[in-house]
């Protein structure tokens, strides 16, 4: 065994046996799944107590539309009650709905009182209603104006009601004629869950791999390492056994996430599937998109970013003493990994504009815009050869750290500048 996969053995196994890596993997996707469907079962949960409100009414037009729903009831009660049901107020009823005066010429002259925070769906059915009336008050008002028949009012209204309601249903013609149904919404969706990822994941085993070599320089133990190693294997076994750590931790949560789309039926009665889809949107367009290629190629991304960004994490953290003197070199880094983030949350809008494409194909930003673009399902050519440069340009950047990291590794009591990483590089 040579000395290369010696040392990426060490790193990788050093590293899935912490119980830090165990407890990770298994509790962020529940953490992830439990911030989705916690607050939707939360939300469905109502409070079972039925809540008393009296309406005064003092015009008469108002409180007979105000019809009792769920854990509420509405009480007509006469203006001369108000001081009466002022002390109720906190204790036999929750508040007290008052009207004053005409609400098509003031709409401030109704009042809700109550003595806790008013809920969110009893104050949204309050306003739709009222709102409502006055709507149609002011129409039939121009409507008498105007003279208009009162059934050809109560036509366009219906026409007004009902047309907003239209979803154009969104088609991909493929090369070979047939049509699919898409959803932007849940492309966006994917997209942008897939890039998160890929900028968490990168920016966590790069930053990694620096800490690691900052760490082993600081003690010394690189000193007695690099006698029987090349550099170049210290720094690529540290980089590639560190990124098989985060990929075996992308494979098994892929494998969970596998498992249930699998087992949705099992888990999922149909009901239970039609009301989630009805709050989250058309959730079952989910599971018509191809998984398999986006795995692919977030996983061809994903490797190919992680090399050229953990590479040039390697080389800093070779370059300098300790973690403090790191942060000169890392701040550009993390300020063009930033920008490929905006860039591609950007491109959730415009994944076919002139900048999600040539960000999508620069080295340092197409492994995070790329994965946005791709569930739109942009042409292959494009895909392939954001892939092909990005791995072409592979070969420069480490070729580029190695240099860098064979000098730094043994460079002891200097702070490097720019300008002396670029004069290593020439060193023989």
């Amino acid at each position: 065994m040579n000395a290369l996969s010696i040392i990426i053995k060490r790193e990788y196994l050093s590293r899935i046996k912490k119980k830090s890596f165990v407890v990770l993997t298994i509790l962020m996707p529940l953490l992830m799944a439990a911030l989705v469907f916690v607050p939707l079962l939360l939300s469905n949960i109502k409070d079972s107590e039925t809540k008393r409100i009296a309406v005064i009414d003092n015009t008469g037009r108002y409180a007979s539309h105000l019809k009792s729903f769920d854990h509420y009831t509405f009480e007509i009660v006469g203006g001369n009650q108000e001081d009466n049901l002022k002390t109720k107020v906190g204790k036999d009823l929750f508040g007290i709905l008052e009207i004053t005066g005409d609400l098509t010429e003031n709409s401030a002259a109704a009042a809700f009182v109550s003595e806790k925070q008013v809920p969110l769906d009893l104050q949204g059915y309050i306003n739709n209603t009222l709102s409502e009336i006055v709507k149609s008050d002011k129409i039939n008002l121009l409507a008498q104006k105007a003279d208009i028949d009162t059934q050809v009012m109560v036509d366009i209204r219906h026409v007004i009601e009902t047309s907003g309601n239209i979803k154009v249903t969104t088609l991909r013609w493929s090369e070979d004629g047939s049509e699919k149904e898409t959803s932007t919404d849940i492309a966006a969706a994917v997209g942008g869950i897939f890039t998160f990822i890929m900028y968490l994941f990168i920016l966590m085993y790069g930053t990694m791999v620096m800490q690691g070599v900052v760490e082993e320089k600081s003690n010394r133990i690189v000193e007695v390492m690099i006698s029987s190693v090349r550099p170049f294997d210290l720094m690529m076994g540290k980089i590639i056994g560190i990124g098989l750590t985060g990929i075996t931790q992308l494979f098994i949560w892929f494998g969970i996430f596998a498992i249930i789309l699998g087992l949705k039926s099992t888990l999922f009665p149909a009901a239970d599937i039609q009301n989630i889809s009805s709050q989250l949107g058309n959730i079952q367009m989910l599971f018509s998109i191809n998984w398999i290629e986006i795995i692919i190629y977030f996983l061809l991304l994903f490797i190919g970013g992680y090399l050229i960004y953990a590479s040039l994490f390697a080389m800093f953290g070779a370059a300098v003493d300790n973690a403090q003197d790191t942060q000169q070199f890392v701040m550009p880094i993390t300020l063009i990994f930033m920008f490929s983030f905006y860039v591609g949350i950007y491109s959730l809008q415009n994944p076919d504009g002139p900048l999600a494409f040539w960000c999508s194909m620069i080295p340092l930003t197409s492994p995070i815009v790329m994965m946005v673009r791709i569930p739109f399902e942009i042409p292959l050519w494009e895909k392939i050869l954001s892939i092909v440069i990005l791995y072409v340009s592979i070969f420069f950047v480490v070729k580029f750290a190695a240099k860098i990291y064979r000098v730094g590794i043994l460079m002891y009591g200097k702070k490097p500048t720019i300008k002396e990483l670029i004069k290593w590089f020439s060193y023989k």
